[in-house]
């Protein structure tokens, strides 16, 4: 497809929106996060082969999630100036080769290797993934398109931990990760024949991310985004205990409240679309805001299932769109250099990751799985006021 490149220094749009490449990045969004997540549900079994303890088998996790903060913040810097088109395939050999390496690999260390080709990759994807959607489409079509590459998230939360753990029975736990390997392949192939050449932009100005951070919405921004994800995975990472000892669940009925939050998930992101372009700023306010309320009914639905349930399931539905949402904004204050932007953004929601599922184990410690629950809501709701009192002027 034909690239619009007679506009020197602004953004090259294809002359018709290319959506066949926005679906066959939407395609990689779901192998990429699926294999991100596979040793959660793998997790016994590799422990057991590779005569590993659980505990350090879940620090291919961990490496994924710190190499992925890094690579973020790198990416823009190291890659500028070559084809965008390029760059994102290098991406999926780096995620085939990350699949194909966890396959055959002999011990833990070889898996942490692996696990750091995945980061590179899952890292430097999420860096170019709204900058990238921004030239695919017109610009009024941005939040459409940003929707249907998030979708890829929702279908992986639904599917991947359920269908790798059957896998993993079925298959062992290698098969399951060569036939990551192969699921990848297609992606790879998928992009190399849908994307357009994207050459790369030169319009930004010398300090490209540090230049984004000396302007005052890019900080409020991205400190309601921190709140936002510090929240949502002290609430998420804790979500199964307190189902369990919190309301009483069994485990098929916990599968059950999980495949609900998954599916919600879904039609939160399908839903954004449609809502940001009508506005973000009130986009991004409710949806937290529905999060935070949600937050109060689980804190006093334990001994009624069904309001908890509710409750977890019109949180999924809320958290959906702003993965979406956050990028739409992205793609506004930051139109400049996207890709910097883009960056940050990552680098901000890996740390807010990372600080969350910290401070909610010691909080459950101290206070129980309800007291997660309640900073949980309180922490965003932190996020919605800085979104209503600053992001909603550039928004």
């Amino acid at each position: 497809m034909s690239v619009n490149s007679e506009m020197a220094g602004e953004s090259a749009t294809p002359v018709r929106a290319a959506w066949g490449a926005v679906v066959a990045m939407a395609f990689g969004v779901f192998v990429l996060v699926s294999a991100e997540f596979l040793p959660v549900s793998l997790l016994t079994p590799m422990a057991a082969s590779l005569h590993v303890t659980e505990g350090l088998a879940g620090q291919t996790i961990t490496a994924t999630a710190l190499v992925a903060l890094l690579a973020s913040l790198a990416t823009a810097q190291v890659t500028r100036g070559r084809d965008r088109r390029g760059v994102m395939l290098i991406f999926f050999v780096l995620l085939i080769a990350s699949c194909l390496l966890v396959t055959f690999a002999v011990n833990l260390p070889m898996i942490l290797a692996a696990r750091v080709l995945l980061g590179m990759a899952i890292g430097g994807f999420w860096t170019l993934s709204t900058a990238m959607a921004m030239r695919l489409v017109a610009p009024w079509q941005v939040p459409r398109a940003l929707s249907i590459v998030f979708s890829g998230v929702s279908l992986a939360t639904v599917f991947a931990a359920p269908l790798g753990s059957y896998l993993g029975g079925l298959l062992g736990w290698r098969d399951t990760f060569l036939l990551a390997a192969m699921l990848s392949g297609v992606s790879l192939v998928w992009l190399f024949f849908s994307l357009p050449s994207l050459p790369a932009e030169e319009k930004s100005a010398e300090g490209g991310a540090m230049n984004l951070l000396r302007r005052p919405v890019m900080r409020w921004g991205l400190l309601a985004v921190m709140l936002l994800f510090t929240g949502h995975f002290a609430f998420f990472t804790y979500l199964r205990p307190y189902l369990e000892t919190g309301v009483g669940f069994n485990l098929n009925q916990l599968s059950l409240v999980l495949l609900g939050f998954g599916i919600a998930n879904f039609f939160g992101t399908s839903l954004a679309g449609w809502l940001l372009a009508r506005s973000v700023w009130r986009t991004l306010a409710g949806m937290s805001l529905l999060m935070s309320l949600m937050a109060l009914v689980l804190v006093n639905s334990e001994g009624t299932p069904w309001l908890a349930a509710l409750g977890v399931a019109l949180w999924g539905l809320a958290f959906g769109a702003m993965p979406v949402g956050w990028s739409t904004w992205l793609a506004k204050v930051a139109d400049d250099d996207a890709e910097a932007g883009g960056g940050l953004m990552v680098a901000t929601i890996q740390f807010g990751i990372t600080l969350g599922a910290a401070a909610g184990g010691l909080i459950v410690d101290g206070h129980g799985t309800s007291g997660v629950i309640a900073s949980s809501g309180v922490v965003i709701l932190l996020s919605t006021l800085l979104v209503v009192t600053q992001v909603r002027r550039h928004a």
